[in-house]
């Protein structure tokens, strides 16, 4: 794909401009966008697929619609490269998902033509009614607003909540436009349906159905009956069901959404109508780009690649050969338990392959669940699997966990439940930033009765920690673990042995250590790192692997006040309130070991959100990378 001198794309700088192109051009600048993106992805990685699929519903929708005096809200944000580099910030787009460059989805900070933020999917309907609501005018007019939303998120129960909302009201005049870009729908919608789309978007039409329906007021028994048959006559000529329909949204389509000229003419009649409307519009995840076309799932977010040849380039040059990260250990270890034990299952809400799920799909088909962007739904499916004797483990990323906090509570552990809660991506994410760290889920469950908590620092000790947990015996328990990781073949070799319950480690005991790092987690790589740094230096720091938060070690923190320190640092990849360096401090302070001298240090992520960039960036700028850890030890030995 060799770069091309562009016609339009560098003479489009807003909406305005765009706006100033016949409706002819459109196809030629779509493809100009596109090219644009795959050559920018291919060296500076991000979502892929999705943008690809979107860039005539982005090009078609600021064409038609008046932003950003009109909102437009995007679900998920997977889908919004193009309506980011439409909207001012395509010479910005390669600093896109880097430190102090723009975020990888839409930021209301980051533009006023973001209308509201999106990291986390199925939230574009609720805000782009509540934005209908807002802007609305005494006479009930006010600007057009308009949710995308796609990639799966209408199986999120919030996006059926917003439906079921919007659509109670008549005069709430919103656009749904569901992007549909499952591989398993035939793009060729027929001509019939065609035909049914531009009598069903025409104004002569519309306005003889709203004149209809208003003269119909008075009779409310014959305007359901017609209403009925209506939809009745719209479900038998386009093979649809009436879901959308039995929440009171018109619908329109399916449309080819890769047809920008085909959606202005759709769009141009749709602005002009009141009341809940939805557009369906089939798109393909990846257009334009026979790679991501044919694997839709690998080129989601395929990291570097050759936009030329398709060549995935999975590490830069004098980069280690690639090994099992964390997830792939998860994976590879479900199988084996679930094989050990016939109560083993595993649930997935969407993201088989990012949490290695697929293993045990592809192995034990039966065994294995993947319940749609659903993160309420899978913990309480699981809690329901515990209570008929299955051993449950249900892998949700640990930023998508947030949504099931209320399930983990009432559904699984005020139950005592053997609900293994796997939260994968814990700590900081790196690139996708403040929506997808998983910052709060230690001070979000610690609180929580009858929960094991543990965060292992390796892939044996993940392991070790899922073995334990299969026993089913002792409730519910809550394993976090980050992204990424390096792990050789061999750690898969080791025979499974069980941790005990609620005990820590000892990494280091040092003769004359005054100081004593506490760490929890994977982030106890760069404690030990900052320890041996130290160690070169002449100063001695005890190092302990705390496993568990709760329950937390108590004869270890004995163990490591009896040896007389006057310094404990505790660090952790996640929000300092409320987490394991918090817990530490509570039993010390409850136990009077602070008020004889004994000071707590705790280093965690502080407490605002912490935006995008490389994990070691951001771990520099929280302080809890090895020079960090370091650093604070020397300042305790001088004060």
């Amino acid at each position: 794909m060799t770069a091309k001198a562009t016609k339009y794309l560098h003479r489009i700088n807003s909406p305005a401009d765009l706006r100033q192109l016949a409706v002819s051009e459109l196809p030629a600048y779509c493809a100009e966008l596109r090219e644009f993106i795959i050559r920018e992805v291919s060296t500076n990685p991000g979502h892929l697929g999705a943008s690809l699929g979107a860039v005539e519903l982005a090009v078609a929708i600021h064409y038609v619609y008046d932003t950003p005096n009109d909102r437009l809200v995007w679900d998920v944000g997977h889908q919004a490269y193009a309506h980011k580099i439409i909207t001012g910030r395509r010479d910005r787009f390669c600093t896109n998902r880097k430190l102090g460059g723009i975020s990888g989805f839409p930021k209301m900070s980051e533009s006023e033509y973001d209308a509201f933020g999106a990291g986390h999917s199925s939230t574009s309907i609720s805000a782009a009614l509540g934005l209908s609501r807002a802007l609305r005018r005494e006479d009930g007019t006010g600007p057009k607003c308009v949710a995308v939303i796609g990639d799966g998120a209408m199986t999120g129960g919030l996006a059926f909540e917003g439906l079921n909302n919007a659509g109670a009201d008549p005069d709430n005049d919103i656009l749904i436009i569901l992007n549909d870009n499952r591989i398993s729908i035939d793009p060729n919608v027929g001509a019939l349906k065609e035909a049914l789309l531009e009598i069903s978007t025409s104004q002569h039409y519309n306005r003889v159905k709203d004149s209809t329906w208003r003269a119909l007021n008075r009779l409310p028994r014959m305007r359901r009956v017609i209403q009925k048959m209506l939809n009745g006559a719209k479900s038998f000529f386009l093979h649809q069901s009436n879901l959308f329909e039995s929440f009171n949204f018109r619908y329109f389509g399916p449309v080819d959404g890769n047809d920008v000229v085909g959606l202005v003419r759709a769009l141009r009649d749709l602005r002009k109508l009141p009341g809940p409307k939805i557009l369906h519009a089939l798109t393909v995840k990846g257009k334009g780009y026979a790679p991501a076309e044919q694997d839709q799932t690998e080129w989601h977010a395929p990291g570097r690649f050759n936009p030329e040849t398709g060549e995935r380039q999975a590490a830069m040059p004098g980069d280690k050969p690639k090994r099992l990260r964390f997830q792939d250990v998860f994976g590879r270890t479900l199988v084996e338990l679930a094989e050990r034990d016939s109560r083993v299952v595993g649930i997935t809400p969407a993201m088989p392959t990012g949490c290695s799920m697929n293993l045990l799909m592809e192995r034990m088909p039966e065994r294995a669940y993947d319940v749609g962007i659903a993160e309420g739904h899978a913990v309480t499916f699981a809690a329901g699997l515990a209570a008929g004797g299955k051993v449950p483990f249900c892998n949700i990323y640990s930023s998508f966990m947030q949504r099931a906090v209320d399930n983990v509570i009432h559904d699984a552990a005020l139950q005592e439940l053997p609900v293994v809660l796997c939260l994968d991506r814990a700590g900081l994410v790196g690139e996708d930033g403040a929506t997808h760290h998983g910052a709060f889920d230690l001070a979000l469950l610690r609180g929580v009765p009858n929960v094991t908590i543990a965060a292992p620092m390796d892939a044996v000790e993940l392991r070790s920690v899922m073995y334990a947990a299969s026993a089913g015996d002792t409730g519910m328990w809550v394993i976090r673990y980050p992204r990424g990781g390096a792990f050789g073949e061999e750690v898969m070799e080791a025979p499974l042995t069980a941790v005990r319950r609620g005990e820590g480690r000892v990494l280091g005991e040092p003769e004359g250590a005054r100081v004593a790092v506490l760490s929890v987690g994977a982030i106890g790589t760069e404690a030990t790192a900052a320890v041996a740094q130290l160690a070169e230096e002449g100063i001695p720091v005890a190092h302990y692997d705390l496993r568990f938060v709760k329950p937390l070690d108590e004869a270890l923190l004995e163990r490591i006040v009896g040896r007389g320190c006057h310094t404990l640092i505790t660090v952790e990849d996640g929000v300092r309130a409320a987490g394991a360096g918090s817990a530490v401090l509570e039993y010390l302070a409850d136990k009077g070991y602070t008020s004889k001298g004994l000071r707590v240090v705790r280093l965690g992520l502080p407490d605002h959100f912490v935006e995008q960039g490389t994990v070691q960036q951001l771990r520099a700028l929280c302080g809890i990378d090895a020079e960090g850890i370091a650093r604070r030890v020397r300042e305790a030995l001088q004060e």
